[in-house]
């Protein structure tokens, strides 16, 4: 989203010939484009409470474009791609955010112009709070599913002595429920170091292979089976008589094969539980986006009325009463910026109160309200 500013001037005869002129300059120039902002008849209100919401609306603008801001972040991140591509692409009221605000029209449905002011200013709080209260209690729900199933995942992450063995080890490759027999599941390290300088390649595989029915006389001939083989070790089953666990262990060691502590039930339930994180987190994640990119358009669509009562609030104070100005939004072309201000400046020099003749630049005392990304 390009940079935008909401300006406002007397009806006078003057500051509309000097608001002719502008326009006239920033074609001619191509300084920029400009473009008609129309802010309804609101409820004026007295001084202090002008003064009082010119204050409130200061500080709600810049917490609603945080809000927005952390908005689009979060989307962003949940698509895995920059928040300026998605600021780019996002859509305010079914168009493009810029066409949304060079057509503003105030929507009287959601910010009634009946209200007051300040009751005006509040609802527009009330509705950005939500979003930001709301966001956050979806954001760590989100979360807490994303980091469970990462922690699970990354017990599935390293050496084969270690971690968990979701995924590897299945129901029929045990023998379960057998009063004598039982299945055990050993690391086989295929590189065997016998010395600093002497590494075997494959031969501690072949090993097992070889010896394993040795390790106890209690073995079941011809029952280990290679589960899975990775590039430092692999996993193997082997049947035994329960009797002779312990003696399979220790003779096993002796030859640098590891067996691993196992319980199939703690595994299923890790597995199932890894099913539901990655259904809930799927889930979660398309109405969580969806969510986003509503609640986006609702603080955009905010800002931009926060925006539009702003310039109104500071024309009054400004201006006077009876209410009499008119809004122009400008967008200025990238490189013409200080060129747009300078033009700016010096057709409305008579605005500003402060003027020293002969002075190169004058403040722009007009209500500018700077609307960027």
């Amino acid at each position: 989203m390009a940079e935008f500013w909401l300006i406002a001037v007397p009806l006078d005869k003057v500051s509309s010939q000097s608001l002719e002129k502008l326009k006239r300059a920033t074609v001619k120039g191509s300084l920029g484009s400009y473009f008609r902002f129309h802010i309804p008849e609101l409820k004026v209100g007295t001084l202090d409470v002008l003064l009082s919401v010119s204050d409130d609306l200061s500080r709600l603008d810049s917490y609603t474009e945080d809000v927005m801001r952390k908005t689009s972040q979060c989307i962003a991140e949940l698509m895995e791609q920059s928040s300026d591509k998605f600021m780019e692409n996002v859509l305010s009221n079914g168009v493009d955010l810029t066409t949304y605000l060079t057509k503003f029209q105030w929507d009287r449905a959601k910010y009634p112009t009946a209200l007051a002011l300040k009751p005006l200013t509040d609802l527009i709080f009330k509705q950005v709070a939500q979003v930001e209260t709301e966001m956050k209690s979806r954001n760590a729900a989100y979360s807490d599913v994303k980091l469970g199933l990462r922690s699970l995942e990354e017990k599935k992450e390293g050496s084969l002595q270690t971690r968990s063995l979701t995924g590897i080890v299945k129901k029929e490759d045990l023998v379960l429920n057998s009063e004598y027999l039982t299945t055990l599941l050993v690391v086989v390290p295929r590189l065997v170091c016998v010395s600093v300088y002497w590494c075997l390649t494959q031969t501690s595989i072949r090993q097992w292979e070889n010896t394993y029915e040795s390790l106890s006389e209690f073995v079941v001939p011809r029952s280990s089976r290679k589960l899975l083989e990775e590039d430092d070790a692999g996993i193997f089953t082997v049947t035994l008589f329960k009797n002779a666990v312990s003696e399979f262990k220790a003779n096993a060691k002796k030859h640098k094969f590891a067996v691993r502590d196992f319980n199939l039930e703690e595994v299923e339930r890790q597995q199932q539980e890894m099913s539901r994180l990655s259904s809930d987190k799927k889930e979660q994640y398309g109405i969580f986006v969806r969510w986003l990119k509503v609640n986006f358009n609702e603080v955009f669509v905010a800002w931009i009325h926060i925006k539009a009562l702003r310039v109104f609030v500071e024309s009054v104070l400004r201006y006077g009463l009876p209410v009499s100005f008119q809004t122009l939004l400008l967008q200025p072309q990238k490189k013409q910026v200080k060129r747009l201000r300078e033009e700016l400046n010096s057709v409305f020099t008579h605005l500003d109160p402060i003027t020293v003749t002969g002075k190169q630049e004058v403040s722009v005392l007009t209500p500018l309200i700077m609307i960027s990304s």
